[in-house]
């Protein structure tokens, strides 16, 4: 039986970062992986591929959208199979460079290739061995939930895995929820020429975000063709003339669509089963996601989670590989890091981009029982109107009294870049009187962010461009 001082259970970006600082404090580690290869979600299945192919559908849509006059483009052919090789092509290098050599240079890191299950306090089973430890962290990640529709299983669907590895594009695609999977891949097909229904269970395509910017949003998708429907309740799907037709409900009425290709993107379930997470007495919530406190440790003090198998706030790469090295910290060496998930942003990599950090205006009534918001048109950004993008929006909130910066919401090209300088604004509690004394480059987009902390005191129709 080997033994170690930890045994990180996955593969991801949770799970790497928590192995590079076990590595740093020379901790004799094993790394247990199954299932995705090695770098998990993000670089297989996620984040990588997805941006690759929104990104060939930006080219492509804005090749013949950009709306510059005397200016005609033409494209000429659109390889759906050659795009999506390269897309395929660039995951195979990124996870050799950014994964498999990286694990190879972990000098105190063992990699064991095979489904992990506790046996006893100490021990967990692989491969028909037992491996033992003082610590553990669990990285297993999630997968794709799959709703009670009747008949679904028999009719067949697709996951943003398999989306992502098509031979053939479908002509119809219907997706069932939306949120930040559902509406990346909504647009991506439909730049690419397929007819896209979108179907979503709530009234809102991402209530997590601020109302204003996503009625916003959805209604950009529609003008490009994309149809949405919100309160809505799938109930069946079958087959019928070579088509996968699903039957739903919306505001009480019954309504059809058929598609090609029926693609789920209403969740995901944490990898909780076939851990025998019992045998340790780790706690598990109602929705399969094993329950931590704010240092990520479970219900058994020699056992932490981070990443999406986790209960807790919105989960997204960067928050999980920041969980897994406070983790390891915490396991190790007794510290008692955390995470200010209030300053961690979110965004959405549809064109345009939908981003935001700290409170939105719901959360903040809810918490303070008043708000004080304010909301700019990028008509008023000097660069979007030189970039024909005056679709835009930016919203912010701050504090009534000290006038502290508590959240910015952006929907814009690149807002998840602009979101970079709104996170550090809330991380560190500056007011707007920090963003409005101080100078932004002109033209640029982030420029918003200072136009909409001058809105708070000023009309900013009547200001100068240079102000």
């Amino acid at each position: 039986m080997q033994t170690f001082n930890l045994i990180i259970i996955g593969g991801g970006a949770g799970a790497f970062a928590a192995a590079i600082r076990a590595n740093e404090l020379k901790a004799k580690t094993a790394l247990v992986n199954a299932g995705l290869p090695l770098g998990g979600t993000c670089v297989n299945v996620g984040c990588v591929p997805s941006k690759t192919l929104l990104y060939a559908g930006e080219i492509l849509h804005h090749a013949k959208h950009h709306g510059i006059p005397g200016v005609e483009l033409e494209v000429k052919n659109f390889d759906f199979q050659k795009v999506v090789q390269d897309e395929l092509s660039l995951v195979e290098k990124l996870r050799q460079e950014k994964y498999e050599k990286v694990l190879k240079n972990l000098e105190y890191v063992t990699a064991i290739e095979g489904k992990a299950k506790f046996i006893s306090q100490n021990e967990v089973g692989v491969n028909g061995e037992k491996l033992s430890a003082e610590k553990f962290i669990i990285a297993a990640g999630s997968t794709a939930t799959v709703p009670p529709i009747e008949n679904i299983r028999e009719v067949g669907f697709i996951t943003h895995i398999e989306a992502l590895r098509l031979e053939k594009q479908p002509k119809e695609l219907v997706v069932i929820g939306a949120g930040p999977l559902g509406l990346e891949f909504a647009q991506m097909f439909s730049r690419f020429g397929t007819k896209v229904t979108i179907l979503q269970r709530g009234d809102s395509i991402f209530p997590h975000s601020e109302k204003t910017l996503t009625d916003r949003l959805a209604e950009i998708l529609s003008k490009e063709g994309i149809t949405i429907k919100t309160n809505v309740e799938v109930k069946s799907t079958r087959k019928e003339n070579g088509k996968k037709v699903i039957s739903y409900t919306i505001n009480g009425a019954q309504e059809e669509t058929a598609a090609d290709e029926i693609l789920l993107a209403a969740g995901k379930t944490p990898n909780t089963q076939g851990l025998a997470l019992d045998v340790v007495g780790v706690e598990v919530n109602k929705s399969q996601a094993i329950v931590v406190n704010q240092y990520f440790q479970t219900s058994n003090q020699k056992v932490f989670a981070v990443g999406d198998i986790t209960s807790g706030p919105l989960r997204l790469e960067p928050t999980a590989g920041r969980e897994g090295t406070l983790a390891a910290e915490n396991a190790l060496k007794g510290a008692t890091l955390s995470i200010d998930y209030n300053a961690v942003p979110y965004t959405i990599f549809t064109d345009p981009q939908l981003a935001g950090v700290g409170f939105t205006e719901d959360e903040q009534m809810k918490q303070m029982g008043v708000c004080a918001c304010r909301t700019v048109s990028f008509e008023d950004v000097p660069k979007a109107i030189i970039m024909h993008r005056t679709e835009g929006m930016i919203k912010m909130a701050i504090h009534p009294q000290t006038k502290q910066i508590l959240g910015v919401h952006i929907l814009a090209p690149n807002a998840g870049e602009l979101i970079a300088e709104a996170m550090m604004l809330v991380k560190n509690k500056n007011t707007i009187d920090d963003v409005v004394n101080s100078l932004p480059m002109f033209p640029t987009l982030s420029e918003a962010i200072k136009i909409v902390a001058l809105s708070f005191t000023k009309d900013i129709s009547k200001i100068s461009c240079c102000i």
